[in-house]
Formats: C-alpha cells, structure tokens, sequence
C-alpha cells in the first residue's frame, strides 16, 4: 500500500518535511521508524498529538524504505485520506 501510494505522490518522507506536513493538515498519518532516535521519536509524536494527526510504529527504517523503493526512511506521512484509511485498517488487528 506503500509504494502505491509512493506512485500516486501521496506520501511525503524525512522528518523535517512531515512535520511540516503535520503543521499544515496535509498529513493524514504518519508511520515512524522502531529505530528510530529518542528525539525524532518525541518530535513527531509530540506534533502529531498537538495537531491529532495519528501516528503508528510499524518496522525498521529499512523496511519502511523498503515499502516505497527508497533507502532507508525513517518517518513517512501520508497525505491522501484513502490510503491512510486503507493503511490504518492493514496495521489494527482484526477481532
């Protein structure tokens, strides 16, 4: 769902410019690194929760860069409200 939503330009990376994505309402979800640093981490949950944008942990940089055929991607927002539905039912368990 990644890398389709990579293709279609719906996803922003690098923490500078999801955070400024996050400011502005555009970002609709952010994924974050497990390994990502302490400070990254705090930075980006802290501007999500101010501006409740919802962010989930999900994997290693690696293979959050994997997903959308970049290097390794340590924080990821997507901007499109469709694919962060979709994405957002692909991380909740199932009951």
């Amino acid at each position: 769902m990644l890398g389709l939503a990579m293709r279609a330009r719906k996803l922003i990376s690098g923490e500078d410019s999801v955070i400024q994505a996050v400011r502005s309402g555009k970002a609709k979800l952010v994924l974050l690194a497990t390994d990502a640093s302490a400070n990254t981490v705090k930075k980006v949950t802290d501007k999500c929760r101010y501006y409740a944008v919802s962010c989930h942990t999900v994997c290693s940089r690696y293979e959050l860069g994997r997903a959308i055929g970049k290097e390794g991607r340590v924080v990821l927002a997507v901007t499109d409200e469709n694919f962060a539905d979709s994405i957002r039912r692909l991380l909740t368990p199932n009951p």
